[in-house]
């Protein structure tokens, strides 16, 4: 059912006088509030039949904000309820004219009252930021600036109205396009997008255009080019400021801005600019702890990328040093099942070169002999103990070996080892002499008689006559 004038709401509480504007959202509408006798604002939102839940929940949501706000330059909140598939918000009505109806009669504002639509701004974006959690409001225009009959400035319509960018269709953000900062159309609304909206707002006041037709140079509007020379200098710099198209590099506040900016005063000397692209050097409290904040946050990931650098050369370092260690320590030897395994294979070739030089080669030996004489057996028999005991010698290294023993000579050197490696080898050597087998018995024993046979080999090299060297010519 829509709501015309003469209709009474709430019981015949309200009674509707005129419509006052309308969004994309809902209507405003004007009444009486036959209890206290004034006039109030009306916005109606349509909720039976609406095509999208988000617009009902924006309705919620401003009369929810609106509620929780008491501010002069915005709407005092009276009363919302729901009647005939509709939710309607009640609020103070403003006496005035919309910045957007002006616009419309092609009106424009002086510097001064610039200067003043500023500083009320100000503290109406002051008094919504510095709430837990912030209020961002997303749709500062002119439509939604009303100037008091006493040259003073309000603030209106909560609900955030939603433009389509492109007659054909296709995406739809929060805001109304030319007033949006750049981040507004990533779905990012941050408290400097209000600053940037109503930046935006007062060039179109002091231009008679909309922001999108001004001049641009790259991203930024060209606030210079706009104004023309004719514009104070300071006040230039300020709206370059606000129109700041990088977040991080715009004015989070306006109040800073305008000190010592005097309605009708002369304008000041001009500051040097900074490093913040054009605005001046008393920026913001709020926007030099931001700063320090990201600075503080990108030394900390470098330190914890030194960090995690140094982590890896020690790592990379660390097996380093494990390699070379592994190289430059004597080999332990086997353990377990490859041990056993090991053990038997060697003690099998023992047994085969055993029979082969201890009973088939004497034997063939000795048929020998009965062809070609005694002598042969004599000479042969002394090359096959030689090549008998090598064989030995050989396979009882390999033992040792596989066991992880030092040879006879190296276990002078060894003695003189570190005190790391002697209680390693300690502890190595522990659990083998508690879980010493007969079959590794026997081969300590024969690792003994390896000694002795080496010492006796080694003697009777020494013994052996050498031959007389060639006279040299």
């Amino acid at each position: 059912m829509g709501a015309e004038p003469g209709q009474s709401l709430r019981e015949g509480r309200y009674v509707i006088t005129r419509p006052l504007g309308e969004g994309a959202q809902g209507h405003t509408l004007e009444a009486v509030d036959k209890r206290v006798g004034k006039l109030v604002a009306i916005k109606r939102f349509q909720i039976r039949g609406a095509s999208s839940w988000k617009g009902v929940e924006l309705a919620e949501r401003e009369a929810r904000v609106l509620a929780s706000l008491s501010h002069p330059s915005l709407p005092a909140y009276l009363d919302h309820f729901e009647e005939d598939g509709a939710l309607f918000l009640v609020m103070e009505k403003i006496d005035g004219e919309s910045l957007g109806a002006m616009r419309r009669r092609r009106a424009v504002l002086g510097r001064d009252e610039i200067v003043r639509f500023l500083r009320d701004a100000s503290g109406v974006l002051d008094y919504l930021h510095g709430r837990a959690p912030p209020v961002i409001h997303r749709d500062i225009k002119p439509n939604n600036v009303i100037r008091r009959p006493d040259g003073s400035f309000a603030i209106v319509d909560f609900g955030a109205v939603r433009d389509r960018l492109r007659p054909e269709g296709g995406s739809t953000v929060v805001g109304t396009f030319g007033y949006m900062a750049p981040e507004q159309f990533q779905g990012r609304a941050l408290p400097a997008s209000d600053v940037y909206a109503v930046g935006a707002t007062a060039l179109c006041l002091l231009t008679g255009e909309e922001p999108e037709h001004l001049p641009h140079r790259g991203l930024a509007i060209d606030v210079s080019a706009a104004l023309g020379g004719r514009a104070d200098p300071r006040l230039v710099r300020i709206l370059s400021a606000m129109l700041e198209p990088d977040p991080e590099r715009r004015a989070a506040r306006i109040a800073p801005l305008l000190a010592g900016l005097d309605a009708g005063g002369a304008p000041p000397e001009r500051p040097r600019a900074d490093r913040s692209g054009g605005a001046p050097p008393a920026e913001t409290d709020a926007r030099k702890a931001y700063r320090d904040a990201r600075r503080a946050e990108r030394d900390a990931r470098k330190v914890y990328r030194d960090a995690r650098r140094a982590e890896k050369r020690a790592r990379k370092a660390e097996r380093r040093a494990r390699r070379h260690e592994g190289h430059a320590a004597p080999w332990r030897g086997l353990d377990g099942l490859p041990l056993v395994a090991a053990l038997l294979g060697l003690t099998v070739a023992r047994i085969a070169v055993g029979l082969a030089l201890g009973v088939i080669v004497p034997t063939v030996l000795t048929l020998l002999s009965l062809v070609f004489g005694r002598v042969l057996r004599e000479e042969a028999a002394p090359s096959v103990r030689r090549a008998g005991r090598a064989a030995q010698i050989a396979l009882l290294r390999a033992a040792r070996a596989v066991r992880g023993r030092p040879a006879p000579d190296d276990a002078a050197a060894r003695q003189g080892e570190g005190a790391r490696d002697g209680a390693a080898r300690v502890r190595v050597d522990e659990p083998e002499a508690a879980g010493r087998s007969r079959f590794q018995d026997d081969l300590d024993a024969e690792l003994e008689a390896l000694d002795a046979l080496e010492t006796d080999e080694r003697a009777r090299s020494e013994a052996a006559p050498r031959p007389p060297r060639a006279a040299k010519r």
